[in-house]
């Protein structure tokens, strides 16, 4: 059964009738660009068949009730008038922190009965969260009838995780579930939200290794990532990393901290390599991708430090069998998570009889494996 018919047939179940509509948030994997997007820098993500689907009809009155299939089938019920956060059901707050930001601009929106599931892996760096705050838009924006474009849904999105959840996440992960573009990632400007997108080889996979080393985004160590940065920025009086060279780095070494100098370093060559790999794309230059992709990986282990020994393993293994005619680096925030890997599709079934061979005998894991496409975002649809 396919996510839009289960998400039908259980609203049909819980509700007895059938919804008003569907919608569906992709969720995304980042080819190249971490922890750039919070920096005012560039990052290359896609879209991805796996997403976040949502069956809802809209309500007369201001009640949202609410059965999450994937959590149990945990039901709620609130009133759009008063919305708090949930201690005990930390699902629900990307829900009313979505809400709180979209009637901000738009107060006159009414409830709705809503059945949610979703096929994102939980806590693996693929964005289940902006998934599902896209999803949450799309459906009420629609409801509502209000013309809401996908570049409005991503700053709510982001405004709702920043302020109500509380993970000061960049745009980077709302705007694509938004605006992603089928067979395209995009490279985004996260000052600006200009973007441009970068065409996947047509004989090229977007295979996307689970570590299965649980991570959280809500933790001290993305929020302290973010105020070294920050730090930085604020040592050269410019507003963000983005307008800091690395000339200019290199030249206060001395006087700045160490591990500042390394977090640094990594987001201002990352930004570089992000906008080269528009470049490599464009020209069906892997080995170029596949040079870039390894740089990347190296920053984020040793300047960032946000990999780990189990992501390090996987990259190094898929590396041996793609050689340059691939690229593979980890995706997404860090401490865990996942590996992107751009492969040639007559190389996806040695990379992962590589991986099931060796992974987990290495790390007492075992890796979940995806074969993705790039696909639009819901408010390209």
């Amino acid at each position: 059964m396919s996510q839009f018919e289960l998400v039908s047939e259980m609203y049909r179940a819980h509700f007895g009738t059938k919804p008003a509509l569907i919608t569906h948030g992709p969720g995304r994997v980042n080819l190249i660009g971490d922890h750039t997007d919070y920096n005012d820098g560039f990052v290359l993500p896609a879209a991805i068949n796996f997403g976040t689907d949502i069956a809802a009809t809209k309500r007369d009155d201001n009640l949202v009730r609410v059965l999450a299939v994937d959590c149990n089938n945990e039901s709620v019920e609130f009133s759009i008038d008063d919305i708090k956060f949930d201690e005990n059901k930390m699902w629900v707050n990307y829900i009313g922190g979505t809400l709180l930001a979209l009637m901000k601009a738009y107060p006159s929106i009414t409830g709705a009965d809503l059945v949610v599931t979703g096929n994102v892996p939980q806590g693996a760096g693929l964005s289940s969260s902006a998934s599902f705050e896209i999803a949450v838009l799309k459906t009420f924006a629609s409801l509502n009838a209000i013309e809401l474009d996908g570049i409005q849904a991503a700053l709510m999105g982001q405004q709702a995780e920043n302020n109500f959840v509380g993970c000061n996440c960049g745009i980077m992960d709302q705007l694509i579930s938004a605006l992603g573009k089928e067979n395209n990632a995009m490279l985004l400007d996260c000052r600006s939200l200009t973007f441009q997108h970068a065409p996947i080889p047509e004989n090229m996979a977007l295979l996307i290794v689970n570590s299965n080393v649980k991570r959280g985004l809500v933790d001290s160590e993305y929020n302290t990532r973010r105020q070294q940065c920050e730090t930085v920025a604020s040592y050269f009086n410019k507003q963000a990393l983005r307008d800091v060279t690395l000339k200019q780095l290199l030249s206060a070494e001395n006087e700045l901290d160490a591990e500042l100098v390394k977090r640094a370093k990594h987001v201002i060559t990352e930004n570089t390599r992000t906008e080269s790999a528009l470049t490599a794309l464009q020209n069906n230059d892997m080995a170029k991708m596949s040079e870039l992709m390894a740089q990347s990986h190296n920053s984020l282990r040793d300047d960032f430090e946000v990999s780990t020994p189990e992501i390090d393993y996987l990259v190094e293994i898929i590396a041996a069998e793609l050689g340059a005619k691939g690229g593979v680096r980890m995706t997404g925030g860090g401490f865990g998570g996942c590996v992107i890997a751009l492969t040639p599709k007559n190389l996806v079934a040695q990379v992962k009889q590589k991986i099931v061979a060796s992974y987990q005998q290495h790390s007492g894991l075992k890796a979940d494996m995806y074969v993705c496409v790039a696909t639009n975002g819901a408010f390209n649809r």
